[in-house]
């Protein structure tokens, strides 16, 4: 089945990610409308796709000819192009970030769950070849996780030695896929949170899972933001694996997308994943059929709300200096 499309908003990753996956699945997407806030880029896009230039987003989600529609940029109009999506019985894909209030905005995944229409908030990190490898990896060779080390590098536009309220800061919309990450590869709902941030230059969250002394698993994702912005090819010289995950029965250092090395009793191992699909072209793929399919699936958007819940529990910790516990929630990328 082919699904006719709208898209809202192009984004930064429409020329890396989207434009050539929806060019691979042309057998399987056909754009028929754009609305961008920029009307050039709109109106260039819809020509390459012989599609229509679309003035509003509501004229669009309620065109005839449209049965899904993809969200690609984040901009004022937060989550009404969804909500209209939805109110006109249209299956949505959200990429238009994940830093949202999950208590405030909790209105939001309600009328979405009522709306009956298939939701797909992106998660780009699941879908990536080195993340899907380690996952097999540890259902046949690594064994369950132990310790996991995320290392993300933030680039401050503070100078050196200053410890300004800005150093630190972090991208939440990043920080909640970061912590859905960690959830996925563990396979499960995190019991508490823990996270300090030194002099406004470093933060550390950490998360638990199941708290018994035989079974529990760590996960801490780093924040180091001491290098100013002029620094940016410092920043990535001879940085940390984006994860580190010891598990039982050995250790894997991966670098997203396509970069995994791991490591057991009989030594080192280099997988070259490069051949692999685009991550784009598989969260499409994965759009493609949750909307086909005859089974309504959200769980990317209740995972994501779970995770921006766990963020906001992070502040909590910060703020308190103490443990957070978290409520109990299904297991991350259960289905």
């Amino acid at each position: 089945m082919k699904l006719r499309i709208g898209l809202i908003g192009l984004g930064d990753l429409w020329q890396t990610r989207y434009r050539p996956a929806l060019r691979m699945l042309d057998d399987r997407f056909d754009v028929r409308a754009v609305y961008s806030t920029i009307s050039k880029l709109a109106e260039s896009t819809a020509a390459e796709f012989q599609a229509d230039p679309i003035d509003g987003y509501r004229s669009l989600v309620y065109r005839c000819d449209i049965d899904a529609v993809l969200i690609l940029k984040q901009c004022w109009l937060g989550w009404l192009p969804a909500l209209a999506a939805c109110q006109a019985g249209k299956a949505v894909y959200w990429a238009a970030g994940l830093d949202f209030d999950p208590h405030r905005q909790n209105a939001v995944l309600r009328a979405i769950e009522q709306s009956g229409v298939s939701f797909m908030a992106e998660l780009p990190r699941r879908f990536a070849p080195a993340t899907l490898r380690l996952k097999e990896l540890i259902a046949t060779r690594l064994g369950p996780p132990r310790l996991i080390r995320v290392h993300r590098q933030s680039i401050s536009d503070q100078t050196p030695g200053d410890a300004g309220p800005t150093a630190c800061r972090t991208d939440d919309s990043e920080l909640v896929e970061l912590v859905d990450w960690c959830r996925y590869v563990v396979g499960k709902t995190p019991h508490c949170v823990t996270s300090v941030c030194q002099e406004n230059t470093f933060q550390s969250l950490m998360l638990q899972y199941d708290c018994t002394p035989d079974q529990g698993v760590i996960a801490e994702i780093a924040t180091d933001g001491t290098l100013p912005s002029r620094w940016k090819e410092a920043a990535s010289f001879r940085s940390p694996a984006a994860m580190k995950i010891q598990c039982e029965n050995g250790v894997a250092f991966i670098d997203l997308p396509s970069s995994l090395v791991w490591f057991d009793d009989a030594g080192r191992h280099v997988e070259s994943l490069e051949t692999e699909s685009p991550v784009g072209e598989r969260m499409l793929r994965q759009f493609h059929r949750s909307v086909t399919s005859l089974v309504r699936d959200l769980g990317g958007l209740v995972d994501a709300y779970e995770a921006a819940a766990v963020v906001q529990a992070a502040r909590q910790s910060h703020e308190s200096g103490q443990r957070v516990l978290l409520p109990a929630g299904r297991v991350a990328g259960e289905r």
